[in-house]
């Protein structure tokens, strides 16, 4: 493993690079306050964060990654267009495998523009290509701005559009969201037996718990909501399965998206901007006729991606994580713009991983 002094360096030498390309270097605090993140991702992100407390700032969490702080940043005091970078420590907790480490080194670089998305997402990937090029790392690319487009089409109800759309980023939820919504799979008989009763709060004893009396019969009627709404069609599930299922190279997959998008018109804007990304990529010369993509890709990453999404991977080393990841998150700005909106996009690098491939070749 590199030592601490030798992956602050390279973390200095890549934030240059970054600075070089425009961007300006930010810093922000180690602590962040998370009530922020616990409004963005709800009680998940604790499993994966380091929490603590005092009494005048209450809730603090270890800084899990940089982009939430330096959105924040641009949002209330940043002018327009806007690049940044950044390097310094995340702490993720690791309590399934103990060989991850819980801190390491993060270099980033922050894109903020409104006049060109699909050149901004060019830009940030075709610049880390660029610098990982000697390590000869196999790249991937998805979008999940496809699948959401997908859901927001589906025939349904708005409320299991929403369900859906939350649960994107947590693959197991979101199939067996759809395998009920569609009557693949019924409700439990437990429920279905308790939204039965006219009234399943008689004679069910004293209130316990964190929901008030008001808070549970507004979820029981959303549950008689959804159980009336009527199933989305098989034809539409096998249409959200078709979209999930494209592998392929580039140019291919945008061919496939392209027929599905016939029989699911919802995902045409996003095939566009596909286009338009690719266009721009090889503009770049970056080969578009080897770059994969996977339109499933990105789904177990932070909730915030809502669009491009981008990794880079040592294929002799399977066992580590992505070296550099990245992707498009336009609707964290417009969640923490108080109002305000901006295009952003974004990539980070693990400094740490890059010299322990370089001292294995």
């Amino acid at each position: 493993m590199p030592s601490r002094a030798a992956t602050l360096a390279r973390a200095a030498d890549l934030r240059a690079r970054f600075e070089t390309a425009g961007a300006v270097p930010v810093e922000t605090p180690i602590l962040q306050p998370a009530g922020t993140l616990l409004d963005l991702y709800g009680e998940d992100i604790r499993a994966r964060a380091y929490v603590t407390s005092d009494a005048l700032r209450g809730e603090q969490m270890l800084r899990p990654d940089f982009t939430v702080p330096v959105v924040q940043m641009h949002m209330a005091h940043g002018a327009e267009p806007a690049r940044y970078t950044y390097a310094g420590e995340v702490f993720r907790r690791q309590e399934q495998d103990p060989d991850r480490p819980n801190e390491y080194v993060q270099v980033g670089y922050e894109v903020f523009d409104r006049a060109n998305p699909a050149g901004a997402d060019a830009e940030v990937f075709a610049l880390i290509a660029d610098i990982l090029a000697p390590l000869s790392l196999r790249a991937v690319t998805g979008d999940i701005g496809l699948l959401m487009a997908a859901v927001q089409g589906l025939q349904t109800s708005d409320a299991r559009k929403a369900a859906l759309l939350r649960h994107i980023w947590r693959p197991r939820r979101f199939r067996a969201l759809l395998d009920r919504f569609s009557g693949k799979t019924p409700a439990p008989k437990t429920r279905s037996a308790l939204l039965k009763k006219k009234d399943p709060l008689a004679k069910s004893g004293p209130v316990i718990g964190l929901r008030s009396v008001p808070e549970i019969k507004a979820r029981i009627a959303a549950l008689r909501e959804d159980a009336a709404t009527a199933p989305i069609s098989s034809g539409e599930v096998e249409l959200i399965d078709a979209v999930l299922a494209v592998r392929e190279t580039s140019p291919f997959a945008l061919e496939q998206l392209r027929d599905i998008a016939v029989d699911l018109p919802a995902i045409g804007a996003a095939v566009g901007r596909m286009q338009e990304r690719l266009d721009a990529l090889d503009a770049r010369g970056i080969p578009i006729g080897q770059l994969e993509f996977d339109a499933s890709y990105g789904r177990t990453l932070m909730e915030y991606y809502d669009g491009f999404v981008f990794g880079f991977y040592a294929a002799t080393r399977p066992d580590l994580p992505a070296v550099s990841s990245g992707g498009r998150y336009d609707a964290l700005t417009r969640q923490l713009g108080q109002g305000a909106e901006i295009p952003a996009v974004g990539g980070v690098m693990r400094p740490g991983l890059i010299l322990e491939l370089e001292a294995a070749t």
